[in-house]
């Protein structure tokens, strides 16, 4: 039976967080270890000049999410772990899938409709400041997924639109040409914790409200101090479930401690302790990883290495499958 394959792309807009890391790495390098599995992990660099116009952000971004990865145990001899722009298959599968998808289905991706009506709200046109990147760009993801013929997308809720999408566009070339993508599934691991950040909003880099990741003790403990909490006191039972603090140790704890510590919130365990400990668990977690993840990033030649030789393993099937849609399409030698 053949091997079912997971593809996950990384925006490289930003450092990695604690949300990012228990939301998508951590499951993701665990769900690589699976032998019946195929894993493809990129670093989608093309993606990042949509929103980003900082080369140097770019470019250190790049370097740090290479170096997380493989700082938390992800096995490049098993998962194929690329950059995106090393794969010149994927601009050219782009816009032969540009020419077969409706401008209409684009009409309807969420980021697009709410830059037209943030920009309507504010009297501008409804197209002021929207480049063809953003209006366009779930086709060039729809190009990562099919480049691959992926069978399962892991994504957040707010991201199935765009494999749907993905799977319109496929369907309709298979209609059209020739039946050579597969149909990719959006899956949503309803398990996998969403982080809450400092201010008790979904952590994310557009709220400023992040735990990165591989920061110092120090500025962990500093970072995990400034969690929001409310004003009640030492002594006076706190509610876990309305708590970031109790949050992110249940992502981090196992069943018992999780247990042990919503008991501790009902004895009205202070602040200050919680968060002490909070910041023990988080740091006996990453601490290892942490140093790894110093070495690589003084070794920038190793992570270059690590992602040209993951090309290398991609191309294998990507130049495959883009002779195939070529020869479907009509581009190939005469004869």
């Amino acid at each position: 039976m053949a091997k079912q394959r997971v593809l996950t792309g990384i925006t490289t807009t930003g450092t990695p967080h604690l949300g990012n890391y228990v939301g998508a790495i951590r499951p993701a390098i665990e769900a690589s270890r699976d032998a019946s599995m195929e894993s493809f992990f990129f670093l989608a660099d093309y993606h990042a000049l949509i929103k980003c116009q900082d080369p140097a952000l770019v470019r250190q971004s790049t370097k740090e999410i290479a170096a997380t990865w493989l700082a938390l145990g992800l096995d490049t001899d098993k998962a194929v772990f690329y950059r995106q722009s090393d794969i010149p298959e994927i601009p050219e599968l782009t816009w032969v899938l540009n020419c077969n998808a409706a401008k209409g289905l684009m009409n309807r991706a969420h980021a697009y409709k709410a830059a037209v009506q943030a920009n309507e709200e504010a009297g501008e046109d409804p197209d002021f400041a929207v480049t063809m990147g953003l209006f366009s760009y779930p086709v060039l993801m729809a190009a990562d997924i099919l480049m691959f013929n992926a069978h399962h997308i892991p994504v957040g809720k707010d991201q199935i639109q765009h494999v749907e999408m993905a799977r319109d566009i496929a369907g309709r070339f298979n209609h059209n040409f020739a039946d050579v993508f597969t149909l990719p599934e959006a899956v949503v691991d309803d398990s996998v914790a969403v982080l809450q950040g400092l201010d008790g909003r979904k952590m994310s880099k557009s709220y400023s409200n992040t735990i990165p990741l591989f920061l110092t003790e120090k500025q962990l403990k500093k970072h995990i101090n400034k969690i929001k909490t409310n004003l009640l006191e030492p002594g006076e039972p706190k509610d876990p479930d309305d708590s970031t603090v109790f949050q992110v140790w249940s992502a981090f704890a196992d069943e018992a401690e999780t247990a042990r510590m919503r008991g501790e919130f009902e004895k009205g365990i202070a602040w200050g302790e919680a968060k002490k400990q909070l910041f023990e668990l988080v740091n006996a977690e990453i601490g290892e990883a942490r140093e790894r993840y110093t070495q690589l990033m003084d070794d920038p030649g190793y992570i270059e290495e690590t992602l040209l030789k993951g090309a290398e393993r991609a191309r294998e099937h990507s130049s495959a499958l883009i002779a195939k849609v070529r020869e479907a399409v009509g581009i190939s030698a005469i004869r």
